[in-house]
């Protein structure tokens, strides 16, 4: 396992992905699948993860289009963290299709919450000039 000197390994962060929120399992799946795992190791106040999370939450159900997993349930267990620093990092899916968001404790060895968001599919007729 990591220690505070160093962010977790791949490896370290699927064990850790337990049953936090409902999007765990599913971006241990993502990372078993060989998804791309970044940990940043800059410490961030807990207002500014709890706030990102909590204006995406409204924004994603406001809109409806997106697929959300974990996103109330991380919500929830940030509020239980207010005033502590955090960690984050990002799990991107092999196929490019999920993105899952971890936040950490000061130290990166606890996660406290997992949530994903499927990203639409792009219209590759959308994206292509015609002559």
């Amino acid at each position: 396992m990591a220690t505070e000197d160093e962010p977790p390994h791949r490896l370290d962060i699927a064990a850790m992905l337990t049953d936090q929120t409902s999007a765990c399992k599913p971006a241990r799946d993502a990372i078993t699948a060989g998804a791309d795992v970044t940990i940043w190791d800059r410490e961030v106040p807990h207002w500014m993860v709890a706030g990102i999370a909590a204006t995406r939450l409204k924004h994603t159900l406001a809109r409806g289009r997106q697929e959300i997993i974990g996103l109330d349930e991380t919500v929830e267990i940030l509020a239980r963290h207010n005033g502590e620093q955090l960690r984050t990092g990002l799990i991107d899916s092999a196929d490019g299709l999920w993105s899952f968001t971890l936040y950490f404790d000061a130290t990166g060895t606890e996660l406290l919450a997992c949530s994903g968001v499927k990203r639409p599919r792009r219209d590759s007729a959308k994206d292509s000039f015609e002559s």
